[in-house]
């Protein structure tokens, strides 16, 4: 009887794991913080788990989780392998969304306005300055461009979403690839600075001639107004779920490494030139493993009952294979101190 005894006892303290962890944190990416937000709400009452979630920015959620101060870090940026390994993390895909350019142009309507990468670098570059420069005026026929100073504005901070719109200037401006590049933090030619993507909103809200770029649940959920992009396959676009969904349906997820799938200006008549996966970075030695666990079960939940919310965001779900995958490496590869898997 003893023997059984101390055989449960030893079998319970394994699932104990995730009983008695309640509360998680996690810190970064200001992408995501939305959907992030609601599946918070929604996993509360159905899992038992609270999530406080720090929308700091991807370059400082990849330092908290560094440095082991949050329980999951979060960036739009994928980091690169040898820093997986120094840091011993899992980086995993948790959502796909868009970024959007977002204008402040009295008398103009929301979509009204074409832009192209090309534009939108020359602008950034400061080499378009005003909304009725005849190139601007060439691609908008027929839309009253005022005689308006071009205000842009961009992250201020360490950023993800800088990350995803400075990737796509990068590549469809060879001007900007060799002038600027494509970072979290690049040396911006023109403009002004703000923090995070409720930030950059609010700047582009109150500032006449203003641009910016946002995650589109920020231009959605402050009604702001948003702009035709031209796409890969040379059509105007405007942000919308379906054209988001064109764009992320094209990811290679089999060949990328470590979940980090390209998905800008990807292939589609149909398809908004920018939209990105959205990452967890979680500890390998897995300190606490109560909490860990219940980091995974959080976003297992999100992955199983999240789909709804995050459409309702405009944000388009991971494909089912992708969340079988995550699922496997979750098992694979987070270990406990006793070497024993977590999940």
């Amino acid at each position: 009887m003893k023997l059984v005894t101390t055989a449960l006892a030893i079998t319970l303290a394994g699932f104990s794991y995730v009983a008695q962890a309640q509360q998680i944190t996690g810190a970064g990416a200001t992408f995501p913080a939305p959907v992030y937000a609601k599946w918070g709400e929604a996993a509360k009452p159905a899992t038992g788990i609270e999530l406080n979630y720090q929308a700091i920015g991807s370059g400082g959620g990849q330092n908290q989780i560094f440095n082991r101060t949050a329980d999951f870090g979060a960036s739009d940026a994928p980091v690169d392998m040898a820093r997986l390994t120094q840091y011993r993390l899992l980086q995993f895909p948790t959502v796909m969304g868009a970024v959007v350019p977002i204008i402040n142009l009295p008398g103009i309507e929301a979509n009204q306005v074409k832009l192209t990468g090309e534009l939108l670098a020359d602008i950034y570059l400061g080499k378009i300055t005003k909304w009725n420069d005849p190139r601007l005026v060439e691609a908008n026929r027929g839309v009253a461009l005022p005689s308006v100073a071009i205000a842009p504005v961009y992250r201020a901070d360490g950023s993800g979403t800088t990350f995803v719109f400075t990737t796509y200037l990068a590549t469809v401006s060879a001007e900007w690839k060799a002038k600027v590049g494509a970072d979290t933090s690049v040396k911006w030619a023109a403009g002004n600075g703000a923090k995070g993507n409720d930030g950059v909103a609010a700047t582009v809200k109150q500032v006449r001639g203003a641009i910016g770029y946002v995650e589109n649940a920020y231009a959605t959920q402050n009604k702001l107004t948003t702009t035709q992009l031209r796409n890969k396959a040379g059509n105007f676009v405007t942000p919308t779920l379906a054209a988001f969904t064109a764009s992320a349906n094209a990811g290679d997820w089999k060949g990328a490494q470590n979940y980090a799938v390209n998905l800008i200006d990807t292939t589609g008549a149909d398809a908004w030139p920018i939209v990105s996966a959205t990452f967890a970075l979680l500890p390998k030695d897995a300190k606490d493993p109560a909490r860990s666990a219940s980091v995974m079960k959080f976003f297992d939940f999100a992955y199983k009952s999240g789909g709804d919310i995050a459409k309702g965001l405009e944000y388009i779900a991971l494909p089912a294979a992708v969340q079988d995958a995550v699922r496997a490496s979750w098992h694979s590869e987070i270990k406990g101190p006793n070497g024993m898997a977590v999940w």
